[in-house]
């Protein structure tokens, strides 16, 4: 695996201001100590194989609806981190938005507005300390790829693409039709717009989410 560790300073010189916006769900006040997040619920027959940890960097092909009974304990923390405004960014957010309402997560979003803005976008969502960063547009795939090395003990999901080279700390959660891997990469489908649909980036995030909480991490959960 290449390394993609950047010095300190190289990262402390990108911070600059993000769009931050308030959250849904309860225990908003990220300030005090809450209660290590846990899974409520399991996960059902045919998400993964028991008897075998999946090996880093791996595909899973969990069985539909597998993750259904699968959900975060009250109060968690999430941040999604968005960037774009094309049709299939949109819609991975609201799923993300509509899932953290249903579950009572606690949310914020952090929207890069800019090309520059970008790895400052990503470091504004680490600083908030979350439980979990969704991360929703291919713009932000190549930052992620840069920045996430460099913070192994944050947790984050991709929704709707994926890193070439993940760190154990990076899942992602797609499908036949997106899987952009960054820029001048190959995908391992072709990219389809039509295929992000409400409800395949609800499956996306919840199970993204369910394998995050199983600690079924640095891996690619695939849908189709």
């Amino acid at each position: 695996m290449r390394s993609r560790l950047l010095p300190a300073a190289t990262l402390a010189a990108a911070v600059a201001t993000a769009v931050l916006t308030g959250g849904c769900g309860s225990g908003d006040d990220w300030s005090r100590p809450h209660a290590k997040p846990t899974l409520i619920g399991r996960l059902g027959p045919g998400f993964s194989d028991p008897a075998r940890s999946p090996a880093p960097e791996s595909t899973i092909k969990p069985r539909p609806g597998s993750w259904d009974d699968a959900r975060p304990s009250e109060g968690y923390r999430v941040v999604l981190l968005t960037a774009g405004k094309d049709a299939q960014t949109r819609t991975l957010a609201d799923a993300v938005g509509k899932w953290a309402e249903e579950e009572h997560v606690s949310l914020k979003t952090v929207t890069a507005t800019r090309p520059d803005r970008l790895i400052p976008s990503i470091t504004s969502a680490i600083d908030l300390e979350p439980d979990l960063i969704i991360s929703a547009g291919n713009d932000l795939i190549d930052p992620l790829a840069t920045v996430t090395p460099n913070h192994l003990d944050r947790q984050f999901l991709v929704v709707g693409a994926e890193l070439a080279e993940p760190t154990a700390n990076v899942t992602a959660a797609d499908w036949t039709g997106a899987s952009f891997r960054g820029e001048g990469l190959g995908m391992s489908s072709n990219y389809d717009p039509a295929t992000f649909t409400p409800e395949r980036a609800a499956h996306a995030v919840r199970a993204g989410v369910a394998a995050v909480l199983n600690g079924l991490t640095g891996l690619v959960i695939w849908l189709d």
